[in-house]
């Protein structure tokens, strides 16, 4: 089913990419015998990473990504020289694998650009420069020729199993059933998932398995894009969100996330089954926040980081009580919706309050519209998921 793009109009309501932080964190640094100077990153993981580093060029930092790791590769991030001391490293898994994008980092706040290749020294104000902020992990190096530092799951993981498990989620990620009705996966499964897909994927019979698992990415990436509920900034402000939805027999509201001009979040990367989800917006303004004009239904939450599970006694819970608008999924796999200038009310007004569903759709209206971009209110935490 194709994805939908909404944008939200006088009367068109709109309805977490997920972003999680929740991948166990493991450096392993030490120094190499090898002839080539530089620093090598090594990807002892199941996931496609990106990687970020940063390090000392006389007083200044200069930051460069991103560095692409399959699973079970190591490459050179930095092919030059190093010198000794505080090195900075960080690394994203590919918007390809399924449960929100995961970070491996640590405590020094440096700045990325998220959306392409860069090179750049590291600037005071991430947000004069269009940048955006991310916790690197602070590497002490002490050798100047070569130094290696590997990506790890909680999971331990040598390269070569890495590669395997790395493979295995790629296929899943794509679509392909391991399982087959079975409680284990086997390699004949393995085995027969991969045939399928070099066969639609047209692969060349001699194709290497590093251009399968390059293929693979490209399909789990188009196929990521076709599910869930994906946010996008169209303004030239700032924009947090935060989305609601039913979980089970109760409600589940989360945030935030916020979005540059023209960037965008899947806030939740998993087929819509429901026929109306929810979503609150913010515009940053110089008179203060901007909210959505269309009306909406109170849900909790909280000015930091949440997730929230129910709706009602926001404030006995010590929660505060946000109006967010439904957005109609009906016979939907995924929705993209835009956020524009026009979406949101002047600094200081008020949308109003819906009446609460109970069972049925509230009055919702879809329709395609051009592309637009969102944002994020300035009393949530400065921070954006990749």
């Amino acid at each position: 089913m194709a994805l939908a793009r909404l944008s939200i109009r006088s009367r068109t309501l709109i309805a977490l990419a997920v972003v999680a932080f929740a991948a166990a964190l493991v450096f392993a640094g030490h120094a190499i015998a090898q002839n080539a100077n530089g620093w090598q990153v090594c990807n002892e993981t199941s996931y496609v990473l990106e990687a970020a580093t940063a390090r000392p060029d006389g007083q200044a930092i200069l930051v460069q990504g991103w560095t692409h790791l399959r699973p079970g590769e190591c490459r050179t991030a930095i092919n030059a020289p190093l010198a000794r001391g505080t090195h900075y490293l960080y690394a994203r898994t590919s918007a390809a694998h399924r449960g929100g994008r995961n970070q491996w980092g640590g405590d020094a706040r440096i700045c990325i650009d998220p959306n392409r290749q860069f090179s750049f020294e590291n600037p005071p104000d991430c947000a004069v420069q269009g940048l955006e902020e991310r916790l690197f992990r602070r590497v002490q190096i002490n050798k100047r020729d070569a130094w290696r530092t590997s990506f790890a799951q909680a999971e331990p993981y040598t390269l070569a199993r890495a590669r395997q498990a790395g493979l295995q989620r790629l296929l899943d990620d794509a679509g392909y059933d391991l399982y087959a009705n079975q409680r284990s996966i086997d390699a004949r499964a393995i085995a027969g998932a991969i045939a399928q897909f070099r066969a639609a994927a047209r692969l060349a019979p001699n194709a290497s398995e590093n251009q399968l698992i390059d293929a693979l990415e490209v399909a789990a990436r188009q196929r990521a894009n076709q599910v869930g509920l994906t946010l996008c900034n169209r303004t030239h402000g700032h924009v947090w969100t935060a989305v609601a939805r039913r979980r089970g027999e109760g409600w589940e509201s989360r945030g935030w996330w916020g979005l540059n001009p023209g960037g965008c979040v899947r806030t939740i990367d998993e087929v819509l089954f429901q026929d109306v989800y929810y979503v609150y917006a913010s515009l940053d303004s110089e008179d203060g926040p901007r909210l959505l004009a269309q009306g909406g239904e109170p849900f909790c939450s909280s000015p930091s980081r949440f997730a929230i599970l129910g709706r009602e006694h926001c404030d006995q819970r010590y929660y505060n009580t946000a109006l967010f608008t439904p957005i109609s999924a009906h016979q939907r796999q995924g929705l993209v919706v835009d956020f524009t200038e026009r979406d949101f009310l002047p600094a200081g007004a008020q949308p109003r309050q819906l009446q609460v569903s109970q069972g049925n759709a509230p009055d919702v209206v879809t329709q395609q519209m051009a592309p637009a971009h969102g944002l994020a209110p300035p009393t949530a935490p400065q921070g954006s998921g990749d």
